[in-house]
């Protein structure tokens, strides 16, 4: 493998990880909601690594990058709504105060 990929494939690795933990180790929404983040943006980072080491001539890879990233930032901004509405009505995003949202 060439060592550009290589870097890519370990600064995805280490995003993937960092990522991984603050989604499973934190209770706080904002915190899960950027772990969960950070582990779309380590595989997107992948995905281009890989299609530039595989078909460097074509952009469909980058362009299927940008849309799940637009994706990526609807989440984002509807998870903060939902954490901020949260906030407003109980005074907490900790998650396990949120039991009673269940249906």
């Amino acid at each position: 493998m060439i060592p550009e990929l290589v870097l890519a494939l370990s600064i995805g690795a280490v995003l993937f990880g960092t990522g991984l933990y603050g989604a499973l180790s934190q209770t706080n929404l904002v915190m899960i909601i950027m772990g969960v983040e950070l582990i779309l943006a380590a595989a997107l980072l992948n995905l281009v690594a890989f299609w530039r080491y595989l078909h460097p001539e074509a952009i469909e890879g980058q362009m299927f990058v940008l849309i799940v990233m637009a994706v990526m930032a609807v989440e984002m901004a509807v998870g903060f709504a939902i954490a901020i509405a949260r906030f407003r009505a109980r005074g907490s995003v900790e998650v396990e105060e949120a039991r009673e949202l269940k249906g």
